[in-house]
């Protein structure tokens, strides 16, 4: 098992070219020893076939999340676990666009890719999902989601902590029983906050267990430009530049969806 002090980890991609780079950047800045990508490369975002030699060029560990078991399969939907009428009927265009504009070759990548890493920070035993290790396309959540569940997760999967993303809204909890799990947050879209930045995680460990969520920036209005030249849903692009979500909401737990604007 890998040995670490500081490791850089992000989710949900969705597309975004950008933001992939600046957060490769921002990790090597701050001397990461490795960095880790919890999945879900595509979605929402334009040209997913720019993903393929950044990930690549940066030597990034990346795991399957449900939209990279569906591209990589080529599967009917996302299976990103919604339950809504219009969520599903966003998510299955932007499926659609990602899957008729990935190549053969990123296909291939992205269905052999491993649904989870293990690895030693610092004393701590850290085990990397998508949504949940019991789940894939499971959302944990900071104020829906029981102590006692992710508790029990830590005693099912041997982990002190438990690294997850799949939901869009970073958050992290220490345990009472000295455990933590962390949602890293997506680096493909904001966090349904007003702001147009993203959000990846570093974490370090020597005795304890520290978590610093880290703000990247990036070009969001060429994103959005490229968004609206590929004529994604003007409901995305709108989301790049204001930093609300408007589509996807539904999922949201009352608390989480009451900080945002619609």
């Amino acid at each position: 098992m890998q040995q670490y002090s500081r490791v850089a980890v992000f989710g949900g991609v969705y597309n975004n070219h950008l933001s992939l780079r600046e957060a490769i950047a921002r990790a090597r800045e701050d001397k990461a020893e490795c960095m880790y990508c919890l999945g879900d490369l595509g979605g929402f975002g334009p040209n997913p076939d720019k993903l393929l030699p950044i990930l690549l060029e940066g030597n990034i560990n990346v795991l399957q999340g449900n939209y990279d078991d569906s591209i990589g399969n080529e599967k009917h939907d996302c299976a990103c676990g919604y339950t809504d009428p219009k969520d599903n009927h966003y998510a299955q265009i932007s499926y659609d666009y990602t899957l008729a504009h990935t190549s053969a070759e990123f296909k291939r990548y992205q269905s052999q890719l491993p649904t989870e890493y293990r690895f030693k920070l610092g004393k701590y035993n850290v085990l990397c999902a998508h949504g949940s290790p019991r789940q894939t396309n499971e959302f944990l959540w900071y104020t829906s989601t029981p102590v006692h569940f992710l508790e029990k997760l830590c005693d099912d999967y041997r982990a002190d902590v438990i690294l997850v993303t799949h939901t869009g809204i970073k958050w992290h909890r220490a345990l009472p029983s000295g455990r933590h799990v962390v949602n890293v947050g997506v680096i493909g879209r904001p966090e349904n906050d007003g702001k147009t930045n993203v959000w990846s995680t570093h974490l370090t460990a020597n005795d304890d267990l520290h978590v610093e969520f880290l703000p990247i920036h990036y070009d969001h209005e060429s994103l959005a430009a490229e968004m609206k030249s590929e004529k994604l849903p003007p409901e995305f692009v709108e989301t790049i530049r204001t930093g609300w979500w408007t589509t996807c909401l539904e999922i949201l737990p009352p608390k989480e969806r009451a900080m945002g604007r619609y």
